[in-house]
């Protein structure tokens, strides 16, 4: 699967490298069409090199020749052959303001480039200096270079307009191939989220990830093979369990009226009774959560008035008796009155009993129980709370990071266990909803189950 990776990205960085060698053969390219006129006219025929070579070869002391001043005259170019005294020889359409006698200073200015903003080139010859006079704004002059300003003009927008689009190209490229890569990862990155939440995957994937992919389905094959094993067996071991635990609750039922007992023994049968209905609903629970887990539960959801749930199971448990020790009040606001939420009605009902039953077995001196149902925004809020013992926040905070794992014994040998929370925390989920627990030592409990409303 490394190798895989490997060749996939080393891909993807040898396609970037060649991408990029080809812009810059057509920056060169472009470079040189756009500036092969104006290289070819400053360096070609009508430069000022050349154009100095023909007038001096062509030139005498009297004149020049006559297809040279033709040339001249054609290309915008005045000229003039200064002798040694500082006078001229002859002149070529010298310019209005241009000195017709030039002193050694002048000579000396001149030679650095311009006369009267005139670019001049200069070629010494054994008599004297032959200068010829492009146009302004023709060339600029940097000691013995010169350069075209149409040149150094258009070199700026070039630089720019060349940028622009290199770096276009560039992150048009980047772009693609991160859409490439994306299409080409996401059902992989999909399939490890999927495979972290424990369901199973089936990736069909060609090229150079096919060996990732198929990884990826042996690993999910592998977990669902543990899962379903692991499912299986805690429901055999919970349907092995009951006939057993029936048969151990029918004695003790019967023992604990028996006349030929004492009131010890009678009262240790009770123990044995009870105890083994804790069992009974702890195993109920581990299988519960397990279907839930793993999917294997079906959820038979319907719309229901969440407010009519509450009050109907508040109402069953007032019938089948409540502890004198215990009360419960209930608290729907007028928003939450009609609300209607598609659920599983007997999964819901559970999870209510489960908190409030988790509210007395831990507050065995007695406690105050409060259901709240309210609407917040966009979600419905139902929290069980009470005013008993609450627990430490280091034992807050181990609830909340393992619910599953919250667990420990009293004095009567009561286990008080988090499984009932799991499987709270396991129907919420189910009905794409949240839970939230508070608790400080002596302020009480609450657990707030957060559903969408919508």
């Amino acid at each position: 699967m490394r190798k895989s990776f490997g060749k996939y990205i080393s891909g993807y960085i040898i396609s970037f490298i060649v991408f990029t060698a080809i812009l810059a053969l057509i920056n060169i390219f472009l470079f040189g069409w756009t500036f092969y006129n104006t290289f070819s006219q400053d360096y070609g025929e009508g430069s000022p090199q050349n154009m100095l070579d023909e007038i001096t070869a062509a030139s005498t002391a009297t004149s020049p020749a006559g297809p040279a001043v033709e040339k001249l005259r054609d290309k915008n170019i005045w000229a003039m052959y200064v002798n040694q005294d500082g006078g001229l020889f002859w002149s070529v359409d010298l310019p209005y303001g241009v000195p017709s006698h030039y002193t050694l200073q002048d000579v000396a200015v001149f030679a650095k480039g311009y006369i009267s903003d005139y670019p001049v080139f200069i070629r010494s010859t054994e008599n004297g200096l032959i200068v010829l006079g492009y146009p302004p704004n023709s060339y600029t002059k940097l000691l013995s270079n010169y350069y075209s300003i149409s040149t150094i003009k258009k070199l700026p927008a070039f630089t720019i307009i060349v940028l622009v689009i290199d770096f276009l190209l560039l992150f048009f490229a980047y772009y693609l191939s991160k859409q490439k890569i994306i299409k080409n990862t996401e059902p992989i990155t999909n399939a490890i989220d999927a495979l972290s939440d424990g369901k199973p995957i089936s990736l069909s994937i060609r090229g150079e990830l096919s060996e990732v992919a198929e990884s990826l389905n042996k690993a999910s094959g592998i977990i669902n093979k543990q899962n379903e094993a692991r499912a299986n067996w805690i429901s055999g071991v919970s349907h092995d369990i009951r006939t057993p635990l029936s048969i151990i609750m029918g004695y003790a039922d019967k023992l604990t009226s028996a006349s030929f007992l004492d009131s010890s023994a009678r009262e240790d049968a009770e123990v044995i009774k009870w105890q083994s209905i804790k069992i009974r609903d702890l195993v109920q629970d581990l299988n519960l959560v397990s279907q839930l887990e793993y999917e294997m539960q079906p959820l038979n959801k319907k719309k229901i008035r969440f407010s009519k749930l509450i009050r109907a199971y508040v109402a069953d448990l007032l019938n089948i008796g409540l502890s004198d020790l215990y009360s419960i009040e209930v608290e729907i606001s007028p928003q939450a009155e009609t609300i209607i939420f598609e659920c599983d009605e007997r999964l819901m009902t559970r999870a209510v009993s489960n908190l409030i039953q988790n509210s007395m077995n831990h507050n065995p001196q007695g406690c105050k129980i409060y259901l709240t149902l309210d609407v917040y925004e966009q979600s419905i809020l139902l929290a069980v709370a009470d005013n008993g013992i609450g627990i430490s926040s280091e034992k807050l905070l181990e609830l909340q990071s393992r619910p599953h794992y919250m667990k420990s014994v009293d004095e009567r040998l009561d286990l008080r266990h988090g499984l009932g929370l799991l499987l709270v925390q396991k129907i919420i989920e189910s009905h794409n909803g949240s839970l939230q627990i508070e608790s400080e030592i002596k302020s009480g409990y609450r657990t707030t189950l957060i559903f969408p409303s919508s």
